[in-house]
């Protein structure tokens, strides 16, 4: 038997499973990722990156990387049943993250980049080949069993484990979680092709009742199509004939066999994990949740999982996080996704709907909601989307229930650091923990927020308004008004800002709250 010894042990080396551990390895964890296939996948499947993500990638230091396999996209735009275009979704507020909004990407492209960064991380270690076959947890710690064809049968021991291993996660299964939704009987053809001549820098989803298709380009000549599909054209896990793939793609393109890099036909999925964590283990990604394509938000979603549990983590080890706060990781994160899961159905049922009279109905809403400005920007602007904000967790609950928002991600200006003379994007000067931010209060009431706040070991800044710069040691300038705008709200109070950049507490200097919420294990977190 071999036996490794290891912080966190993560099932997976997809998209979520090298996201989680590069952002642990960040924080100074070490880490072990298990792989069952020999190296990173081939396969593109998915097929669009978030600002929220990329923001992640960010932290996780390798942001870099990423940037040169996107294309910077700029939204998704959706036509009608008579094939003109309805209205294009975009950012309300661009680069309000300090990235594009919504970009397109070759998943294979993105894996190799992962899995390069973290082959060079000192403090990660990933094994190909392997095949975890099962779990284990005593007082002290996990065991993940797994066979490879060197070693044989072996067994890593960690503080925790990530299942990060796909729909189908054999992590799930050892802890006997089952899964509540709903799966869909329609199948649709994924068509991933090279050599295209689309090279718009958006999706476009065609509401066509006759044929509802998905048409999304990415670089270098790649576009992703995807077709619903008639009853006798194919199910899944037949392989698509290439006449099937040809004649579909045909009003578009003329198509080789050679230019089809991946065809398949899927049904899609609307399942949510039972539960998302036992004692030390955790589900991330697809163990966690599948949802339809339709709101692009799948990969996405996973990568919100990393980032909210990966600093958690982190603290923990570290002793500065009492054990039970890992529980808020599900208590914060399940409600956005079942909203998110469920606006990917209603997206679906709605824009891709085979019904000729519902599409003429939706036609026809659209019609005429556009022509109402606050209508059109509901829709242009996706505010139909959920608000990735916490009610519950590791936040502070406003005294009365009345003041500054918490519990929201905050954006990322830039903005001009006294102290350091420079100019950067928001993150960047706060560093990697907790932050701790005068908004318009005098410099003593920041230092007794600090001394407050000091188990924390929060970075402290002032923030300058746009019209004054006040006293102190480091204040955060505004640059270009996004600073101004994105702290107006929290105007004269002090705003706690978690490591993963959502706002802990905000409070006015005269009235400080308890910090007993954060379920830190000491000194005591209180006032007074």
């Amino acid at each position: 038997m071999v036996r490794l010894d290891t912080d966190v042990v993560v099932v997976g080396a997809g998209p979520v499973g090298m996201t989680a551990a590069a952002l642990l390895a960040a924080r100074g964890v070490e880490v072990t990722v298990l792989e069952r296939n020999a190296g990173t996948s081939d396969e593109p499947k998915a097929i669009s990156l978030d600002d929220e993500a990329l923001r992640v990638y960010q932290a996780a230091g390798l942001v870099d990387r990423i940037l040169r396999v996107i294309v910077p996209g700029i939204g998704t735009r959706y036509y009608g049943a008579e094939g003109r275009p309805v209205f294009q979704a975009r950012s309300p507020q661009p680069y309000r993250h300090g990235y594009p909004f919504k970009n397109p990407f070759a998943q294979p492209d993105l894996e190799r980049e992962l899995y390069e960064h973290l082959v060079a991380e000192p403090l990660a270690t990933v094994h190909t080949g392997t095949e975890v076959v099962g779990l284990d947890e005593d007082g002290g710690g996990v065991e993940v069993s797994y066979r490879d064809p060197v070693s044989g049968a072996g067994r890593v021991r960690a503080a925790f484990a990530l299942g990060c291993d796909g729909g189908r996660s054999v992590v799930r299964r050892s802890l006997g979680i089952g899964m509540s939704g709903r799966s869909y009987e329609e199948n649709w053809l994924v068509v991933d092709v090279l050599g295209d001549p689309h090279d718009e820098r958006y999706g476009m989803h065609h509401g066509d009742p006759e044929r509802p298709r998905v048409v999304i380009p990415g670089r270098g000549g790649r576009c992703r199509y995807e077709f619903l599909l008639r009853p006798g054209e194919g199910v899944p896990d037949d392989a698509p004939e290439f006449a099937l793939v040809e004649r579909l793609l045909l009003p578009f393109r003329a198509l080789g066999p050679e230019q089809v890099e991946r065809a398949v036909v899927y049904r899609f999925h609307a399942l949510v994990a039972d539960r998302w964590r036992v004692g030390r283990a955790f589900l991330l990604g697809d163990a966690a949740h599948m949802m339809p394509p339709f709101a692009g938000q799948g990969l996405n979603s996973g990568i919100r999982d990393a980032a909210n549990l990966a600093w958690k983590l982190a603290e923990v080890l570290a002793g500065r996080l009492d054990p039970a706060a890992l529980d808020s990781y599900e208590q914060e994160r399940r409600p956005h996704t079942e909203a998110t899961v469920r606006l990917s159905e209603r997206l679906g049922r709605v824009v891709m709907t085979t019904d000729p009279r519902l599409a003429r109905r939706r036609d026809a809403h659209f019609a005429n909601a556009l022509r109402d400005p606050a209508k059109r920007a509901f829709y242009e602007e996706m505010r139909y989307r959920p608000a990735h904000a916490y009610r519950a967790g590791l936040v502070i609950p406003p005294a009365g229930n009345v003041g500054a928002q918490v519990g929201v991600l905050l954006g990322q200006p830039r903005a001009f650091d006294t102290a350091a003379g420079r100019t950067a994007l928001l993150d960047e000067l706060l560093g990697p923990g907790w932050a701790l931010l005068g908004v318009g209060v005098d410099p003593p009431e920041l230092a007794a927020a600090a001394e407050l706040t000091a188990a924390l070991h929060p970075s402290v800044a002032q923030v300058a308004t746009m019209d004054r710069l006040p006293p102190g040691p480091r204040v955060l300038v505004d640059v270009d008004g996004r600073l101004d705008a994105e702290f107006a709200g929290y105007h004269g109070r002090i705003v706690l800002v978690r490591p993963d950049r959502f706002v802990a507490g905000a409070w006015r200097p005269a009235e400080p709250p308890s910090l007993g919420p954060l379920a830190y294990a000491a000194p005591v977190l209180t006032a007074g």
